[in-house]
């Protein structure tokens, strides 16, 4: 079995699923999309302001888990749109270092509650 995650500094689950499940050596984290934690709607339309808000998600997550993007190995962003793929790079890069967590990105038909982009993030400890 697994350990639930939980936090209220990142939004809560919209359906059965936890934040994040902890494995002991491994934290996988749901897929984020934009929701402010607070008020559990969007932060903005635009993609740029989406993407920071998910990052600040798995953020949250990560820190309730005890650890950082540092500790992330794997994650794999949803894009509405691949015409957005810059624009989320550029601040999905900025709260990263090397080494680089392996990562997928693809565009998707449709995400939950029309967000622009979802990220979803695996760590491991130690």
């Amino acid at each position: 079995m697994f350990t639930p995650i939980s936090t209220d500094k990142a939004p809560g689950a919209i359906g059965p699923y936890s934040q994040a499940a902890d494995l002991g050596n491994l934290v996988f984290i749901s897929g984020q999309i934009p929701l402010d934690p607070a008020s559990m709607e969007f932060v903005s339309e635009d993609v740029t302001e989406q993407t920071k808000q998910v990052m600040e998600n798995i953020h949250a997550i990560l820190k309730e888990a005890g650890l950082t993007f540092q500790n992330v190995v794997k994650m794999n962003i949803y894009l509405a749109s691949m015409d957005d793929f810059s624009s989320v790079n550029e601040v999905y890069a900025s709260y990263l270092s090397e080494p680089y967590p392996a990562r997928a990105a693809v565009e998707v038909s449709k995400l939950p509650k029309g967000a622009k982009v979802e990220i979803e993030a695996t760590a491991l400890r130690g």
